[in-house]
């Protein structure tokens, strides 16, 4: 089975073929970094316009390494959400004319389901492609939009264990990154910097650092930075950048780090997968290789390029639905926020108070 994966969720208009096996045969991005960075974040409306410019030349780029192009294809996916509306709704108009035109199966898939099964894709190219872990495992899912932590049982049962209660790890990052004027994203120029750095340098407070509590905060960590800014100001040599760089970011790298493990013991289980954008990040990944060799717990990290947004891992989450029997009609609606995110208050003890 050939699925042709498209998203458009925020500001990557993606378009991949893959087979239900998770070889990915096609995988094409078209980035708007460039055009978002001078406002320093991503611009709703630019970003759909951006979309409704890309998408068409992205997919007909995906089709031409298909047997058969467009007909070729035994069933489209596309991201249904969370994301931005705009920015979603350029992808699912396109995936359903494509669906209707060629009369094969659609499925509408959450972003974050993609996030969470990118870890059983097979990139050509990879010497040693992982096979994936064996289910359940822990998910920490870490993004610019989301820092989560699953517990995937299969892959139609996943439940959300916890998740930040205000910023999420890759937006501190680049809000870090533009008070200190790495430009945008701030993350991967963070990373570069805090290779070379001291993470003892500098002392940042350590957020939701109760080891009974697996929910994530960064914004109070944002603030300490902003703090240190303004009585300090940024640092005018190489090192001293590096240095505050490293500080920062092993205070992120180490709450992710230790809320994981945290969720492997209460969740009884010895495998930890971590994906989304910030997966990526240097720092991250090893640290956590480290924590977990100590702890007895395997880990799985998907390459790079498969952590970032993409559309292989759309077309592998609906690859799975499908060989369930499972597909969406024509009428379904895209979402900005995930359906099962959990809404409420906090209380001290970081239990939480359901709204009504």
């Amino acid at each position: 089975m050939r699925v042709l994966g498209i998203e458009s969720s925020c500001d990557e208009t993606a378009a991949a073929l893959v087979t239900d096996t998770g070889e990915v045969l096609a995988d094409v991005i078209a980035s708007q970094v460039a055009m978002h960075g001078p406002y320093g974040g991503i611009v709703p409306e630019l970003a759909s316009r951006a979309h409704m410019q890309a998408i068409i030349p992205v997919i007909r780029e995906a089709l031409a390494k298909a047997p058969g192009g467009l007909e070729g294809i035994d069933a489209i996916a596309v991201t249904q959400g969370p994301g931005l509306v705009g920015s979603l709704l350029v992808g699912v108009q396109v995936a359903k004319a494509l669906a209707w035109s060629i009369g094969k199966p659609l499925v509408g898939v959450n972003h974050l389901d993609g996030h969470l099964l990118a870890v059983y894709l097979r990139r050509p190219g990879e010497d040693e492609p992982q096979s994936g872990p064996k289910m359940p495992y822990v998910g920490l899912l870490v993004s610019g939009g989301h820092t989560a932590l699953y517990r995937v049982e299969a892959f139609d049962d996943i439940v959300l264990l916890a998740q930040t209660r205000d910023d999420a790890a890759g937006e501190a990052f680049d809000k870090a990154g533009k008070l200190l004027g790495l430009g945008y994203p701030g993350g991967p120029v963070i990373d570069r910097l805090a290779a070379r750095g001291d993470v003892g340098a500098f002392s940042f407070p350590m957020p939701m650092a109760s080891r009974k509590i697996l929910d994530f905060s960064f914004s109070g960590l944002k603030t300490a930075l902003a703090r240190h800014v303004q009585q300090h100001g940024v640092p005018d040599d190489e090192q001293g950048l590096a240095d505050l760089c490293a500080s920062f970011q092993g205070v992120i790298v180490e709450s992710l780090v230790r809320k994981s493990i945290l969720a492997c013991k209460q969740e009884e289980l010895d495998q930890l997968v971590i994906t989304g954008g910030v997966a990526a990040n240097r720092g991250l990944r090893a640290r956590a290789k480290e924590v977990c060799e100590d702890n007895g717990i395997r880990l799985f990290v998907p390459p790079p390029i498969s952590c970032t947004d993409n559309a292989a891992m759309i077309a592998m989450a609906a690859a799975h639905r499908l060989a369930a029997g499972e597909q969406d009609d024509l009428s379904f609606a895209v979402y900005s926020r995930d359906p099962d995110r959990r809404r409420g208050k906090f209380r001290r003890d970081g239990t939480l108070v359901e709204r009504k």
